[in-house]
């Protein structure tokens, strides 16, 4: 009698751990979560999911005050690439800027007209006036060539360039050392007034005289 109670008191026993057994070992699949927020979709549709805009709006009144970050140059010089340009020359008045361009300030610059490299008849006599310079001093100087921005920038540098050549060896003719004359061209890339009307074009097709 007492090992029939036993047998019968087993039975639940092992119904109960088979059940669990099973259950244990019965794979579920794992479905993505499915946000029910505003803006966004079903991640498990494979497509994208649009968040909802930040909040605030942009403003340049957050942006960092210039000179605050790490500027370590000086103001009056900007460098682009290997050029280095005394930006402190745009600055002046637009009378100092027609006289002197960006030549050094015992030099005169030498204008050109539309679509020309030769030097103009009545830019003679500021030819003789740098040359008597030039010939007083040792330093090598540097015949910048410039033009207006209409056109494409490689015609515009070509050109430059050839007013730039035209120029120093008008100075050859008056006695100067070529040695001492070295060329550049900057076409349209360094426009020294920016208007878009005739008188900023006349000002920037030009050639400057520097002092190196």
């Amino acid at each position: 009698m007492k090992t029939f109670m036993v047998k019968l008191l087993l039975v639940p026993v092992l119904v109960s751990s088979l059940t669990l057994l099973s259950g244990g070992c019965s794979k579920k699949s794992v479905l993505p979560p499915v946000s029910e927020e505003a803006g966004m979709t079903d991640i498990s549709s494979g497509k994208d999911i649009n968040y909802p805009p930040a909040e605030g709006e942009y403003s340049e009144n957050s942006l960092a005050v210039e000179g605050s970050l790490d500027d370590t140059k000086p103001s009056s010089v900007e460098h682009l690439g290997s050029m280095t340009i005394d930006a402190s020359q745009d600055q002046q008045s637009d009378e100092y800027k027609q006289k002197h361009g960006r030549s050094s300030a015992e030099l005169l610059p030498i204008y050109f007209d539309f679509d020309h490299a030769g030097v103009r008849p009545d830019m003679g006599d500021r030819m003789i006036k740098n040359a008597t310079f030039i010939q007083h001093v040792t330093n090598t100087i540097i015949i910048e060539g410039n033009s207006d921005d209409r056109g494409t920038k490689e015609y515009n540098l070509a050109l430059a360039e050839r007013r730039a050549i035209n120029v120093r060896d008008y100075l050859v003719n008056l006695g100067i050392n070529p040695g001492r004359l070295r060329t550049v061209s900057y076409g349209e890339e360094r426009p020294l007034f920016l208007e878009q009307d005739e008188y900023a074009w006349s000002q920037n097709r030009r050639v400057d005289f520097v002092v190196e």
